[in-house]
């Protein structure tokens, strides 16, 4: 299919570029970091080779958010999002971009959005899970009330917010301890990731904010597939749930959230997300570079699933999402 567009796909800058290594294997840094590093030769060649027409754009991981010190982590928000908006300015029809933002300052991460997208054009924001605040060992999550204020203006500007992973802290890690390989995107990122998007959902911010637009990575981090428990537990004994939230749990995921394909290529996965929240809520994305667009593309291509499905996942959705004119 050619058209596909990408929503999942990372760059980096000095300022954040180490952050990216050791994730993988150390003997293929140098091809990681320069892939990172890269716009206009090497992403741009696996996207014409592969069918891809748009990347949309956004900071590596953890970044901004692994940045305790506040004035700092709003400095390099805002100078790594003027970089992306000039290298985006270059490739306009290819390229577009989502801001970085220091979450560590609601207030601040509030008035860096309002500036990408209504000065820089920036079609919405990607977040690397909780941020770090004053202290090393600090990890506080988006749903706290603190940030509802931020919350009311992601809701006023119309934009989607990604919701990314990153690893849980050292100190928080102990069920991880001697089993390294458990950590990043064999598990421990979707773990982290899906607790952080349930908070979300019990918190009651849905309730107060309704036209939230959430996006996870990696099929949904497994959040699609353990709905009907997290909301039918021990069911038989009618006990109502203890969150602040309305709704029952899927109501929320089905109406606020939205998942993309980055980094999971199985059909199999993509057919039970399908058939949990619907193709409209589905999206393409690779996860470049640290999936190969070949790998996301060649799959997609021939996964089995309706040729209808294919359009709206790999690219319809993403336009109207987004709001894209192309």
């Amino acid at each position: 299919m050619d058209g596909k567009i990408g929503l999942e796909e990372h760059v980096s800058f000095n300022d954040t570029i180490e952050d990216s290594n050791g994730f993988l294997d150390p003997g293929i840094w140098d091809e990681l970091k320069s892939r990172l590093l890269d716009f206009h030769v090497k992403r741009l060649g696996f996207m014409d080779q592969f069918g891809m027409e748009m990347m949309i754009l956004s900071l590596n991981a953890p970044a901004i958010q692994a940045i305790p010190d506040i004035a700092q982590a709003t400095e390099i928000a805002k100078r790594s999002n003027d970089l992306l908006a000039e290298q985006v300015a270059k490739k306009p029809d290819r390229f577009h971009a989502l801001a970085a933002l220091p979450m560590q300052d609601p207030e601040s991460a509030a008035q860096e959005l309002q500036r990408c997208v209504n000065e820089l054009g920036f079609c919405g924001a990607l977040v690397n899970g909780f941020s770090q605040i004053e202290q090393e060992e600090s990890a506080v999550y988006l749903d706290l009330r603190q940030y509802w204020p931020f919350w009311k203006i992601v809701q006023e500007l119309d934009v989607p917010f990604y919701l990314h992973p990153r690893n849980p802290l050292p100190s928080m890690s102990q069920i991880y301890d001697g089993h390294p390989w458990l950590l990043g995107p064999t598990w421990a990122f979707g773990q982290e990731t899906a607790v952080h998007a349930l908070r979300l959902m019990c918190s009651g911010l849905f309730d107060e904010y309704p036209d939230l637009n959430i996006i996870l990575g990696h099929m949904g981090e497994g959040l699609p597939y353990s709905m009907w428990r997290i909301d039918n537990r021990n069911s038989w004994v009618k006990a109502p749930p203890q969150y602040p939230a309305k709704k029952k749990i899927a109501e929320y995921f089905n109406s606020n959230f939205h998942i993309t394909t980055s980094g999971n290529f199985r059909t199999q996965t993509m057919i039970d997300a399908i058939l949990e929240m619907g193709s409209d809520r589905i999206l393409f994305s690779s996860d470049y570079p640290f999936e190969g667009v070949e790998e996301a593309a060649v799959w997609f291509d021939n996964a089995s699933i309706s040729e209808p499905d294919r359009i709206k996942i790999g690219r319809t959705n993403a336009i109207n999402l987004f709001k894209l004119s192309i």
